[in-house]
């Protein structure tokens, strides 16, 4: 792990515990075996939808993207604002947005 991703569990310790695994590499960031957010580059993305990815916007926060043979592809991750990692309250307002997100698609 790196010491970015292992930081993420004093981070998130109000939402409760995380899991990482490693992906493409980065991370994948799970909460009760569910994936909420990813790790790339040491920067940390939520998971997003129609419903929240509004709330993202608004902060001027963008999704991640990345480089497959030529063209962007962007994925329903976006990043996470910075106060998130000064401020327990934030974090734990963010990952349950996170979470609920990653519940919808799931039950899509």
């Amino acid at each position: 792990m790196s010491e970015f991703v292992d930081n993420l569990q004093s981070v998130f310790e109000l939402f409760g515990p995380i899991a990482a695994k490693r992906m493409f590499g980065g991370f994948g960031i799970y909460h009760d075996g569910l994936m909420f957010a990813l790790v790339a580059d040491d920067e940390l993305y939520l998971k997003a939808d129609k419903q929240s990815i509004p709330e993202f916007e608004t902060k001027g926060l963008g999704p991640f993207e990345y480089d497959k043979q030529g063209k962007i592809l962007k994925m329903s991750y976006y990043r996470a604002p910075e106060e998130l990692f000064d401020d327990p309250d934030i974090a734990l307002v963010w990952a349950n947005l996170a979470y609920d997100a990653a519940l919808r698609a799931k039950n899509k």
